[in-house]
């Protein structure tokens, strides 16, 4: 297959983020992320499902799935792209809220021997700055056992895993409160309205935070044994 283009590995991508989180990559939910029109994003995905091999199983009204060839592509940009975050921050002085735009625009040319270098120099890190977990060498997605901080109850205490949302002015909002990757964390209490949880992060006062937070903050659940 020839080198994919751009537009073709942004597809994938998106592809891959939207139905790994559990959604349906349908021809809408596409063209919001991808801000393109929906005949084009049917256009674009009839001729990935087209190629040999096919990169997308595409029905009408049934949304995108990527094929084994598909993820590997897909896989690879995140590959690119969570590396790139890491190094910019560890590396290059850059803020946690201001390496997702930069990494978007080197991830399609950096040369595999680039990759392999930055893993190199950083340890080959298992995760970027937000905590999103990096694919292997070989291109497989690390499992993990995050789940979203609303899936809590009273009294869980927890490790806050990954941050599951590159827009800058939200990094810089959940920062504040110190839901940071590696922060602990206890639920001290959820609204049975709305969802609104109290909680407690370890070294800060109290904080309430609504569910546009508490879904996007995902956590490890810990054992506290009673003493």
């Amino acid at each position: 297959m020839e080198a994919l283009t751009q537009n073709i590995q942004d597809y994938l991508k998106t592809i891959y983020e939207l139905t790994s989180r559990g959604e349906k990559a349908s021809t809408n939910s596409l063209a919001k992320r991808l801000g393109i029109s929906a005949p084009s994003i049917t256009g674009m995905l009839q001729k990935l499902s087209g190629l040999q091999p096919p990169l997308v199983r595409y029905q009408k009204h049934q949304g995108a799935m990527l094929t084994e060839a598909g993820e590997k592509a897909a896989l690879e940009v995140l590959r690119h792209h969570r590396l790139l975050e890491a190094w910019l921050v560890e590396s290059m002085g850059y803020t946690w809220d201001a390496v997702h735009d930069e990494a978007c625009k080197m991830e399609h040319v950096i040369s595999e021997e680039f990759e392999r270098r930055i893993a190199a120099s950083l340890g080959h890190p298992l995760r970027d700055p937000h905590g999103a977990p990096i694919p292997s060498a070989d291109l497989v997605m690390p499992t993990t056992s995050d789940l979203p901080l609303n899936h809590l109850k009273i009294g869980d205490h927890a490790i806050v895993r990954r941050v599951n949302c590159e827009d800058g002015a939200f990094l810089r909002h959940v920062q504040h409160l110190g839901l940071v990757p590696g922060a602990k964390l206890i639920v001290l209490d959820i609204s049975p309205f709305d969802g609104t949880m109290k909680i407690q992060v370890a070294g800060r006062e109290q904080a309430v935070i609504g569910e546009a937070v508490s879904n996007q903050i995902h956590v490890e659940v810990e054992d506290i044994e009673e003493t």
